[in-house]
């Protein structure tokens, strides 16, 4: 058994890192506004070099040894990450977002309705991409001009893009945070981790519900706007109807994820047959796959790489300080202390107990919900298996709440930040505020209370059977039913 790492103090000082990284988390969202992963990672490492002063005499190799230990679990989530990069780097060269840009011209749609319609169409870019900034940085500049032209009340509109690209990262199977969730829970009564394709398909219930509740809420606050001229030229400029077929291999790419549970045979056929979709319509040309302009390779099969960069080294430092907490026992003391609880008693209040550590957590991190995910993410696994849950339970429970509440708090949200820069430079309507911004994030809230019922009623617990299958019941280590749950 290897010896446990030891502090200068006690073992309270193994959370250094990890303060550090807080500090740096707050000093670039929250202070600074430059929301580059790249410099949280740089946030993390710098934390561990401190971290690794305090240790006790004799340890610092450990240390290392404990940081290189953490830092090997990440990169199964590192392979996949780089790989659906690619594919996300196909939809966004393929613009499916001028799609929808031409049916909301075609339906005539405007006021409530246009908000409705934008957060909708927001959550399939999103969903098809798996990505929420990015989704945010596509959309804005063409929904929130025309939609606050077409009568929409801005402040809704704007928390309508930005809480639709939450959805498609709390759902996407190709989502960084999707892909986090899964990987940070262990089965219990067999190897591996949560498949990402059976958290996507029972989770989808949970997303659905929220977002048709959003619909409809979106519908009736969305509008009251003043409409102005100028929304058809917009429109005009940003529509092609030929790019809506890239849902196709978005949608048997989904059903493959889910069909066989494994995201890289998905993500393959989605790249194969997304990439013949693009060019038998003229969405892109080879030159878009793959090529090389002044010595530069281009081509979305080398941006998806070296787009996913930033969010993998983040992801090798986050898992790299999970090591030291690991092997200096914070973690297992931390989820010692929940079990034994009040909230340890039973799994609804060790559900609450998840519920509430991924949400402080989330917040103590400004939003970015890929760095709390991977932080808590170990805690819940440990909560989660002790009482009997189902991988799947955990990982949706670790995503769905993540993204509701916490990144709708105004000024701890780097969403609420995101959308209130994109709401500027525009000479038609003034810039708007974070708290304007946070108060449209309708589905944010929804979802937390979706999740909350969920929790509460028992609707969509499941618990580990044998061989890791779900089953409705708790089920005892002999893989018997228990008395209770």
């Amino acid at each position: 058994m290897q010896k446990k790492l030891e502090f200068r103090g006690s073992w309270v000082m193994s959370f250094i890192p990890i303060v550090v990284f807080l500090i740096f988390c707050v000093l670039y969202f929250i202070v600074f506004k430059a929301f580059e992963m790249y410099a949280l990672a740089m946030g993390a490492f710098v934390g561990l070099l401190v971290g690794a002063l305090f240790t006790q005499k004799g340890h610092y190799a450990r240390f290392w040894d404990a940081v290189y230990e953490g830092a090997k679990e990440s990169v199964p989530i590192g392979v996949l990450l780089f790989i659906i990069g690619m594919f996300s780097s196909l939809i966004k060269a393929c613009n499916v977002s001028a799609g929808f840009v031409w049916l909301a011209d075609s339906l005539n749609v405007s006021g409530g309705l246009f908000t409705a319609f934008t957060f909708l169409a927001v959550c399939i870019i999103s969903s098809a991409t798996g990505s929420s900034i990015g989704s945010m940085f596509t959309c804005f500049p063409i929904f929130y001009p025309a939609g606050v032209l077409m009568g929409s009340n801005p402040a809704m509109l704007a928390g309508a893009i930005v809480c639709a690209a939450v959805f498609g990262d709390n759902l996407a199977p190709i989502s960084d945070t999707t892909i986090i969730s899964a990987a940070t829970q262990e089965y219990t009564r067999r190897e591996g981790f949560a498949e990402v394709g059976g958290c996507v398909s029972s989770r989808l219930k949970y997303s659905l519900v929220g977002g048709i509740i959003s619909f409809f809420i979106f519908w009736l606050v969305g509008g009251g706007g003043s409409v102005g001229s100028g929304a058809e030229d917009i429109l005009a400029a940003n529509m092609n109807p030929s790019s809506l077929v890239m849902l196709i291999p978005v949608a048997i790419m989904l059903a493959v994820a889910v069909k066989t549970r494994d995201i890289y045979k998905a993500t393959t056929v989605g790249i194969v047959l997304g990439t013949i979709t693009g060019l038998a319509f003229n969405l892109i040309t080879f030159e878009n796959v793959l090529s090389v302009q002044d010595g530069a390779p281009k081509g979305f099969l080398t941006d998806g790489v070296s787009g996913m960069m930033a969010t993998v080294t983040l992801v090798i430092s986050v898992y790299g300080i999970m090591g030291v907490l690991n092997a200096a026992g914070a973690l297992e003391r931390i989820t010692n202390k929940i079990l034994e609880s009040k909230l340890g008693n039973t799994v609804v209040g060790a559900e609450i107990a998840m519920m509430l550590g991924i949400c402080i957590t989330t917040l103590i991190f400004g939003g970015v919900t890929s760095a709390s995910m991977a932080t808590f993410g170990k805690v819940q696994n440990e909560l989660g298996k002790r009482v009997g849950l189902h991988p799947y339970r955990r990982a949706n429970l670790l995503d769905g709440f993540a993204n509701s509440l916490p990144v709708v708090v105004p000024f701890l949200s780097c969403f609420a930040f995101i959308g209130a820069l994109l709401s500027q430079g525009y000479d038609f309507v003034e810039p708007l505020s974070i708290v304007q911004v946070a108060s449209g994030m309708i589905y944010c809230v929804v979802l937390f209370f979706v999740l909350l019922f969920s929790v509460l009623t028992g609707w969509g617990r499941v618990y580990e059977g044998p061989d890791g299958k779900p089953v409705k019941s708790p089920v005892n280590p002999d893989g018997k039913k228990a008395m209770s749950a």
